[in-house]
């Protein structure tokens, strides 16, 4: 079996499951955010469900609209503030101490190999990178999980991604998982778990990983995942000491396809809009100009991110005419970054730094784009109207490019600036 197949069968009772058949899964926890939350607690409230079914299992955050830009998004936060209370979940991180949930939940040792994790938000997926079962649902799923602990799935086909050799200079995960993505398209997973695997991955840092699991979702599929090994073991055990099981695929575990990647072969890559797939070597995308440059989002806004944004901003100014946000994941993050020198790299540069939200990203604020802009962004969707008016465009890319693309006012290749 494959390390999806193990870890959904352990969790339904069962001794070995196979793609496609439907099985009941116990959940190890459920996240909870102000977007997708509160209707999943109206519909528990009208079939008269009062307790979720763990609150020690239950982790919430408030991340789209942080802090609320108007009413209605206050009073989605305000009803998820008391429905916490009004439950005794211990695990939530308000304002001050929250973060975008796919970021803060590995950063405070909630997500260990071999669980199974759920939450109202496609980029679940983004936890698969710890070697653990994780997908996105909707708030009816949300609603019945969070009533049962439980949850029933059809097992996906798992593809095998693998990757040797090394990633150049100025190429990241980012690079690599838009290029696989432009290779087999925004339904070249569909329902299928991306297992990941080879030199190169074993060379990535968890922050890294988790920027290729996290984008798994634009390629259709259920899950991502890359199997445990000495990184993840000590990323997880420097966080929490909770116990944790550890599967791995068979060797003759069967794919339904596998993907071999030459990562020394490998650009930087952009995204040209108005999908994920729309990938192109940096050598082959015209120097267009930009309006706005966004470096956050689930993605790429870890501290491994800022640093390589800050390596090329300093010292060096924003193009006149170019506005340039940079939003950390976590408020764990932000510090860090303040502790590093990174925020005033920034500053000094001429950016602005947001407290985290993943809002502009869907279009919500603290970055939303007018007609006939153009946004370079490290987010993961650029369907039109996705960060705001429909007739903006939005190229995606890496950190670095977005820093190096700051600098010079037009999309640039980042190794100009790491020679």
């Amino acid at each position: 079996m494959t390390i999806t197949e193990k870890i959904l069968a352990a969790h339904a009772g069962r001794d070995q499951v196979v793609p496609g058949e439907i099985v009941d899964v116990e959940l190890d926890l459920v996240i909870c955010h102000e977007i997708t939350t509160p209707p999943a607690i109206r519909m528990m409230q009208e079939i008269g469900v009062t307790r979720v079914f763990d609150p020690e299992r239950v982790l919430v955050t408030p991340d789209h609209f942080v802090p609320n830009k108007d009413i209605l998004t206050a009073e989605l936060s305000r009803r998820l503030r008391e429905w916490v209370k009004e439950q005794g979940i211990p695990n939530y991180f308000e304002i001050g101490n929250h973060g975008i949930y796919a970021a803060l939940a590995p950063e405070k040792g909630f997500i260990r190999p071999g669980m199974t994790v759920i939450c109202g938000d496609s980029h679940t997926t983004t936890l698969g990178a710890l070697g653990c079962f994780a997908a996105g649902v909707g708030s009816t799923d949300l609603a019945a999980a969070l009533a049962t602990g439980r949850l029933w799935f059809r097992v996906p086909e798992s593809m095998r991604i693998e990757v040797r050799g090394r990633l150049p200079l100025g190429v990241y995960a980012k690079d690599l998982i838009l290029y696989v993505i432009s290779k087999i398209g925004v339904d070249g997973a569909r329902y299928r778990a991306m297992e990941w695997a080879g030199e190169a991955i074993s060379a990535l840092s968890m922050e890294a990983r988790m920027t290729l699991t996290n984008m798994a979702a634009e390629a259709g599929a259920k899950s991502g995942i890359v199997p445990p090994d000495d990184v993840t073991l000590e990323y997880v055990r420097a966080r929490t000491d909770r116990p944790f099981t550890v599967y791995t695929s068979d060797p003759d575990a069967e794919y339904v396809e596998r993907v071999e990647v030459d990562a020394s072969t490998l650009e930087p890559i952009v995204a040209l809009p108005s999908l994920p797939s729309n990938g192109r070597f940096i050598s082959e995308v015209e120097p267009v100009p930009i309006d706005q440059v966004y470096i956050g989002s689930c993605t790429n806004a870890r501290i491994e991110d800022l640093r390589e944004a800050a390596r090329i901003l300093r010292g060096r100014r924003v193009a006149p005419g170019v506005r340039v946000i940079v939003v950390p994941a976590t408020t764990g993050v932000w510090r860090q970054a303040l502790e590093e020198g990174l925020l005033a790299t920034f500053a000094e540069a001429g950016c602005v730094v947001s407290t985290p939200t993943c809002g502009a990203c869907l279009g919500g604020h603290m970055g939303v784009l007018a007609k006939g802009e153009r946004c370079l962004s490290t987010t993961n969707r650029n369907f039109t109207g996705r960060m705001g008016h429909p007739g903006a465009e939005v190229y995606l890319a890496s950190p670095a490019t977005a820093a190096a693309t700051a600098v010079t006012g037009r999309i640039t290749d980042p190794r100009e600036f790491l020679q």
